[in-house]
């Protein structure tokens, strides 16, 4: 049974996810300020966190921050603002997606069923992809990123964007096949949405993210991963 943390300080709202999380089967665990979301990420074992972005405390923005210093735990981020700019700020910090109030539980529902099953698919990767004799390795058994022996925090999308190109050297993915690959057919927003998460994954993988050794762009089509010595 997956166990969601529910981090809103409106009662009401984590009421009405908790009961249609739970008719799913999903354990839920509830938080009405940030610092408490944070005691409790460090000592329960949760699967996803549903996290406000106005918190009473300190900011979902903080709380998002924290967690992906610490672990690849996915984040689906809520908010009553519905501006562009918002939904990039929360993609930018790493969350893997964002539903913005008033929200259909149902669809909620759905959008955490979509992030777990493509949490589970990274899961069943057991092997270990290395490129430039192990300057860059991908272990997707440990779920983890090394730069030069340097370990790297990912989203769990970020990470999968990360494989599903280095599976694949040269070939070139369209935005289209990359958000059927990493965000799920469910998945109705913009497809730009990938620039977003290659653009952060650049800025933590490449040396200069600006002249890519790894991810490049292939303009008019998508990207391609272009590391060499792939092993």
């Amino acid at each position: 049974m997956k166990t969601i943390l529910i981090v809103d300080d409106e009662p009401k709202i984590r009421d009405v996810v908790a009961s249609y999380l739970q008719k799913e089967n999903y354990r839920t665990l509830e938080s009405a300020t940030g610092r408490e979301a944070l005691d409790l990420l460090q000592s329960a074992n949760i699967d996803l966190c549903i996290l406000d972005l106005m918190l009473p405390d300190i900011s979902g923005v903080e709380v998002c921050r924290q967690i992906r210093r610490t672990m690849p735990l996915p984040v689906l981020m809520l908010t009553a603002k519905a501006m562009e700019e918002d939904r990039i700020a929360g993609l930018s910090l790493g969350a893997d997606d964002y539903l913005t109030k008033p929200f259909s539980p149902r669809e909620l529902v759905a959008r955490v069923k979509a992030i777990l099953r493509r949490s589970s698919e990274n899961d069943l990767l057991a092997d270990r992809v290395e490129f430039d004799e192990g300057a860059l390795v991908i272990d997707t058994v440990k779920y983890e990123v090394f730069r030069q022996t340097e370990l790297i925090s990912l989203t769990p999308n970020e990470f999968k964007l990360l494989l599903t190109l280095a599976r694949h050297p040269q070939r070139t993915f369209s935005r289209e096949e990359l958000v059927r690959k990493v965000l799920g057919y469910e998945f109705d927003g913009d497809p730009r949405t990938i620039d977003q998460h290659m653009k952060n994954l650049r800025h933590k993988l490449e040396a200069d993210p600006k002249a890519p050794r790894y991810l490049l762009t292939v303009y008019g089509i998508g990207y391609k991963f272009a590391g060499g010595g792939f092993r």
